[in-house]
Protein backbone atom coordinates (compact mmCIF):
# COMPACT_ATOMS: atom_id res chain seq x y z
CA UNK A 1 0.00 0.00 0.00
CA UNK A 2 1.23 3.36 -0.97
CA UNK A 3 -0.05 7.16 -0.50
CA UNK A 4 0.17 9.90 -2.89
CA UNK A 5 -0.89 13.41 -1.85
CA UNK A 6 -2.24 14.69 -5.36
CA UNK A 7 -4.13 17.57 -6.90
CA UNK A 8 -7.91 16.71 -6.91
CA UNK A 9 -9.55 15.59 -10.44
CA UNK A 10 -13.08 15.22 -11.80
CA UNK A 11 -12.90 11.98 -11.42
CA UNK A 12 -12.38 12.17 -8.22
CA UNK A 13 -15.53 13.91 -6.55
CA UNK A 14 -17.84 10.92 -6.29
CA UNK A 15 -15.35 9.59 -3.68
CA UNK A 16 -14.83 12.97 -2.42
CA UNK A 17 -18.32 13.46 -1.88
CA UNK A 18 -19.06 10.42 -0.28
CA UNK A 19 -16.21 11.33 2.65
CA UNK A 20 -17.89 15.06 2.43
CA UNK A 21 -21.02 13.43 3.16
CA UNK A 22 -20.01 11.21 6.15
CA UNK A 23 -18.43 13.86 7.87
CA UNK A 24 -20.22 17.49 7.26
CA UNK A 25 -23.48 18.62 7.52
CA UNK A 26 -24.60 20.31 5.40
CA UNK A 27 -22.15 18.81 2.98
CA UNK A 28 -20.74 20.67 -0.08
CA UNK A 29 -22.88 20.04 -3.65
CA UNK A 30 -21.22 18.20 -6.16
CA UNK A 31 -20.99 21.04 -8.40
CA UNK A 32 -18.48 22.78 -6.00
CA UNK A 33 -16.06 20.37 -6.20
CA UNK A 34 -16.51 21.07 -9.96
CA UNK A 35 -16.39 24.79 -9.65
CA UNK A 36 -13.04 24.78 -7.59
CA UNK A 37 -11.36 22.28 -10.14
CA UNK A 38 -11.96 23.30 -13.21
CA UNK A 39 -12.98 26.98 -12.56
CA UNK A 40 -12.15 28.84 -9.87
CA UNK A 41 -8.70 30.92 -9.83
CA UNK A 42 -7.82 30.70 -6.40
CA UNK A 43 -8.37 27.24 -4.96
CA UNK A 44 -5.64 24.25 -4.94
CA UNK A 45 -7.86 21.03 -4.10
CA UNK A 46 -6.00 18.06 -2.82
CA UNK A 47 -6.75 14.26 -2.44
CA UNK A 48 -4.83 11.76 -0.38
CA UNK A 49 -5.01 8.48 -2.17
CA UNK A 50 -4.50 5.06 -1.19
CA UNK A 51 -3.01 2.67 -3.80
CA UNK A 52 -2.70 -0.85 -3.25
CA UNK A 53 -1.79 -3.54 -5.92
CA UNK A 54 -2.15 -7.03 -6.37
CA UNK A 55 -1.64 -9.34 -9.58
CA UNK A 56 -4.45 -10.33 -11.78
CA UNK A 57 -3.67 -14.49 -11.41
CA UNK A 58 -3.36 -13.76 -7.22
CA UNK A 59 -6.92 -15.87 -7.07
CA UNK A 60 -6.14 -18.12 -10.03
CA UNK A 61 -5.16 -21.77 -10.20
CA UNK A 62 -2.21 -22.82 -11.80
CA UNK A 63 -1.96 -23.15 -14.71
CA UNK A 64 -1.83 -26.93 -16.10
CA UNK A 65 -0.10 -26.83 -19.27
CA UNK A 66 3.56 -26.35 -19.28
CA UNK A 67 3.82 -23.95 -22.65
CA UNK A 68 1.12 -22.06 -20.08
CA UNK A 69 3.33 -22.34 -17.17
CA UNK A 70 6.43 -20.79 -19.39
CA UNK A 71 4.19 -18.09 -20.68
CA UNK A 72 3.30 -16.87 -17.53
CA UNK A 73 6.93 -16.16 -16.48
CA UNK A 74 8.25 -14.39 -19.25
CA UNK A 75 4.62 -12.77 -19.91
CA UNK A 76 3.92 -11.64 -16.42
CA UNK A 77 0.42 -10.08 -16.03
CA UNK A 78 0.27 -6.46 -14.80
CA UNK A 79 -0.58 -5.21 -11.30
CA UNK A 80 -4.26 -4.43 -10.66
CA UNK A 81 -4.08 -0.68 -8.97
CA UNK A 82 -6.69 -0.73 -6.20
CA UNK A 83 -7.25 3.11 -5.67
CA UNK A 84 -9.17 4.78 -2.69
CA UNK A 85 -9.42 8.39 -1.63
CA UNK A 86 -9.42 8.39 1.83
CA UNK A 87 -8.87 12.14 2.49
CA UNK A 88 -8.95 15.66 0.87
CA UNK A 89 -8.57 19.58 1.47
CA UNK A 90 -9.33 22.70 0.03
CA UNK A 91 -7.24 25.69 0.17
CA UNK A 92 -8.12 29.38 -1.38
CA UNK A 93 -4.93 31.54 -1.88
CA UNK A 94 -6.49 35.02 -2.33
CA UNK A 95 -4.03 38.16 -1.90
CA UNK A 96 -1.39 37.60 1.04
CA UNK A 97 -4.10 34.92 3.02
CA UNK A 98 -3.71 31.55 2.14
CA UNK A 99 -7.67 30.03 3.35
CA UNK A 100 -7.75 26.09 4.39
CA UNK A 101 -11.61 25.89 3.02
CA UNK A 102 -11.97 22.06 4.09
CA UNK A 103 -10.15 19.21 5.15
CA UNK A 104 -11.50 15.99 6.16
CA UNK A 105 -10.65 11.59 6.05
CA UNK A 106 -12.95 8.98 5.95
CA UNK A 107 -14.36 8.35 8.78
CA UNK A 108 -12.57 4.31 8.67
CA UNK A 109 -9.05 5.70 7.49
CA UNK A 110 -8.72 8.36 11.12
CA UNK A 111 -6.16 7.34 13.47
CA UNK A 112 -3.89 6.93 10.90
CA UNK A 113 -1.81 10.74 10.72
CA UNK A 114 -3.49 11.31 7.00
CA UNK A 115 -5.56 14.29 8.44
CA UNK A 116 -1.88 15.47 8.95
CA UNK A 117 -0.72 14.91 5.70
CA UNK A 118 -2.90 16.90 4.15
CA UNK A 119 -2.65 19.59 6.16
CA UNK A 120 1.04 19.19 5.63
CA UNK A 121 0.32 19.71 2.21
CA UNK A 122 -1.33 22.42 2.00
CA UNK A 123 0.44 24.47 4.94
CA UNK A 124 3.68 23.73 2.14
CA UNK A 125 1.49 25.06 -0.90
CA UNK A 126 0.48 28.17 1.50
CA UNK A 127 4.07 28.86 1.82
CA UNK A 128 5.14 28.32 -2.25
CA UNK A 129 2.52 30.39 -3.44
CA UNK A 130 4.04 33.03 -1.55
CA UNK A 131 0.90 33.89 1.32
CA UNK A 132 1.82 35.80 4.45
CA UNK A 133 0.01 33.56 6.62
CA UNK A 134 -2.59 30.38 7.01
CA UNK A 135 -6.10 30.77 8.49
CA UNK A 136 -9.12 28.20 8.84
CA UNK A 137 -11.93 27.35 11.04
CA UNK A 138 -12.79 24.79 13.64
CA UNK A 139 -15.74 23.43 15.53
CA UNK A 140 -15.17 24.83 19.54
CA UNK A 141 -15.50 20.86 20.62
CA UNK A 142 -13.25 19.16 18.23
CA UNK A 143 -9.85 19.34 20.44
CA UNK A 144 -8.35 16.69 18.32
CA UNK A 145 -8.35 18.92 15.36
CA UNK A 146 -7.38 21.88 17.35
CA UNK A 147 -4.44 19.66 18.34
CA UNK A 148 -3.00 19.24 15.53
CA UNK A 149 -3.63 23.15 13.84
CA UNK A 150 -1.55 23.98 17.44
CA UNK A 151 1.58 21.50 16.34
CA UNK A 152 1.78 23.48 13.16
CA UNK A 153 1.72 26.67 15.08
CA UNK A 154 -2.16 27.72 14.80
CA UNK A 155 -3.38 29.92 17.79
CA UNK A 156 -7.14 30.99 18.27
CA UNK A 157 -7.66 34.62 16.99
CA UNK A 158 -11.46 35.00 17.88
CA UNK A 159 -14.90 33.30 17.96
CA UNK A 160 -17.16 33.19 14.70
CA UNK A 161 -20.63 32.68 16.60
CA UNK A 162 -23.05 30.12 15.25
CA UNK A 163 -20.66 29.06 12.19
CA UNK A 164 -21.83 26.18 11.58
CA UNK A 165 -25.22 26.03 10.04
CA UNK A 166 -26.12 22.53 11.41
CA UNK A 167 -26.18 22.54 15.32
CA UNK A 168 -25.21 26.69 15.18
CA UNK A 169 -22.08 25.33 16.99
CA UNK A 170 -19.08 28.61 17.31
CA UNK A 171 -16.06 28.18 15.33
CA UNK A 172 -12.19 28.83 16.17
CA UNK A 173 -10.43 31.07 14.21
CA UNK A 174 -6.98 30.12 14.20
CA UNK A 175 -4.03 31.19 11.74
CA UNK A 176 -0.88 31.44 11.86
CA UNK A 177 1.79 33.95 10.29
CA UNK A 178 4.74 32.85 8.37
CA UNK A 179 7.42 33.69 10.75
CA UNK A 180 11.00 32.17 10.15
CA UNK A 181 11.04 30.48 13.08
CA UNK A 182 7.24 28.95 11.70
CA UNK A 183 8.71 28.00 8.60
CA UNK A 184 11.54 26.05 9.97
CA UNK A 185 9.11 24.35 12.22
CA UNK A 186 7.15 23.22 9.20
CA UNK A 187 9.85 21.69 7.56
CA UNK A 188 11.08 19.64 10.28
CA UNK A 189 7.52 18.57 10.97
CA UNK A 190 7.27 17.76 7.31
CA UNK A 191 10.04 15.81 6.74
CA UNK A 192 9.45 14.13 10.28
CA UNK A 193 6.16 13.21 8.93
CA UNK A 194 7.30 11.64 5.61
CA UNK A 195 9.47 9.55 7.71
CA UNK A 196 6.63 8.23 10.00
CA UNK A 197 4.04 8.21 7.44
CA UNK A 198 5.64 7.45 3.75
CA UNK A 199 3.91 9.18 1.32
CA UNK A 200 4.83 10.71 -2.18
CA UNK A 201 4.00 14.26 -2.72
CA UNK A 202 2.64 15.20 -5.96
CA UNK A 203 0.81 18.25 -4.30
CA UNK A 204 2.80 20.45 -2.70
CA UNK A 205 5.49 21.61 -5.11
CA UNK A 206 3.74 20.43 -8.00
CA UNK A 207 2.44 23.67 -10.26
CA UNK A 208 -1.91 23.68 -10.82
CA UNK A 209 -2.61 21.55 -13.49
CA UNK A 210 -4.72 23.98 -15.15
CA UNK A 211 -3.31 27.08 -14.39
CA UNK A 212 0.35 26.36 -13.77
CA UNK A 213 1.49 28.04 -11.18
CA UNK A 214 2.80 26.87 -8.05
Amino acid sequence: MTLTLRYMKVPDIKQVSAIDHLSFEPPWPTDSYNFEINQSTVSHMVVLEERQTQTNGASKPEPIRLWDRINRIFNPEPPIPSNRIVGYGGLWKIADEAHVSTIATHPSSRGNGYGEILLAGMFGKALLLGAEYIVLEVRVSNHVAQGLYNKYGFTRHGVKENYYRSDREDAYDMRVMFSTDVVTQYHTLYNDLKIKRPFTDDYTEVPHPRRGIG
